[in-house]
């Protein structure tokens, strides 16, 4: 019998003293976390508007993306019509270095209207689901779902402007937190994507909301003031983009 009540009085001061040592943000520094700084994700290019295509010899085609072949959503061949001289190309992923595509109207019309129809639903904000920017692609090697042989795949970069230490890229058959719905209401919240492809140090691998614990540290771990401030125990997984963010900035002012 003691030993049982001291087996529970040694559970219950662990757990106090872990409570206790969990950081605690402010509400200022949450609302940073929670915001999405990813774009917007999109899966089918437009075919009408003047795309442009940076092959890994140098050379430069625009024009227009017909169509696309992809495996798992992700783009390993092109169909391409160049603009000036109309010829009609089919161009294999492992000749391409980069790409600037623009997304197909309906799908940024069914973005737009789900993010209408279901209220707070995703972070992403109304202006990246009807962007009318250029999309930005590159080429990756990346075994799919970390199941396969590595192949070369057109990946957009979800990220660009804060990717020199971790780049991420979209998934397209990312599935996507649900939300709450209260009558004939519409849904609140949910929305947050649970996949990734993220690349660090030449190793790109399909980060799932499910591993994030066990990649916490390849992705984060060489950073210990990174760490110190946001232990895994302490953040949650829908901060991803403003933890690859904030660990971005502090890497490179200690660089």
């Amino acid at each position: 019998m003691a030993s049982k009540l001291l087996l529970v009085l040694t559970l219950f001061f662990t757990g106090l003293s872990f409570s206790q040592d969990k950081i605690k943000y402010t509400d200022d520094e949450i609302d940073m976390l929670k915001a999405y700084y990813f774009n917007e994700g999109f899966n089918t290019p437009a075919r009408k508007k003047l795309s442009t295509l940076i092959m890994k010899d140098g050379t430069t085609y625009k024009g227009y993306c017909k169509s696309v072949i992809t495996k798992k959503g992700q783009i390993h061949k092109v169909y391409f019509k160049d603009s000036i001289s109309g010829d009609k190309m089919t161009l294999n992923v492992k000749d391409i270095a980069e790409a600037y595509l623009f997304a197909s109207g309906m799908e940024k019309f069914n973005k737009a209207s789900k993010k209408i129809n279901n209220w707070g639903m995703g972070r992403n904000s109304m202006s990246k689901v009807t962007s009318s920017d250029q999309i930005y692609f590159e080429n990756q090697m990346v075994s799919l779902k970390n199941k396969k042989d590595k192949q070369e795949f057109l990946m957009q970069l979800l990220n660009p402007n804060f990717s020199h230490i971790i780049a991420v890229y979209h998934d397209p058959f990312a599935k996507e937190t649900g939300g709450v719905r209260f009558g004939g209401a519409p849904k609140i919240g949910g929305g947050v994507i649970k996949s990734y492809y993220v690349k660090k140090d030449d190793k790109i691998i399909w980060l799932h909301k499910s591993d994030f614990e066990e990649n916490y540290n390849f992705l984060f771990g060489d950073n210990e003031n990174f760490i110190k401030k946001y232990p895994y125990n302490a953040v949650d997984w829908d901060w991803f983009s403003g933890l690859v963010l904030e660990y971005t900035k502090m890497s490179s002012d200690k660089s």
